[in-house]
């Protein structure tokens, strides 16, 4: 459970700082991509910081 945990974890901070570096690009919902990514990588933090600990 942890090394999917992990994955998930590692494929939200990667996707996050890929909308957010993707954002400026485009030439509309620039907020709500960079606000996407924001929230992606908060939970790839979230997740093994609070949720595996409720876990094991």
């Amino acid at each position: 459970m942890n090394v999917i945990a992990l994955i998930v974890s590692g494929v939200l901070f990667l996707g996050g700082m890929a909308l957010m570096g993707y954002a400026p690009e485009l030439t509309a919902w620039q907020g709500l991509t960079f606000f996407g990514g924001i929230v992606a990588m908060a939970l790839s933090f979230a997740i093994p910081m609070h949720v595996l600990t409720k876990l094991d």
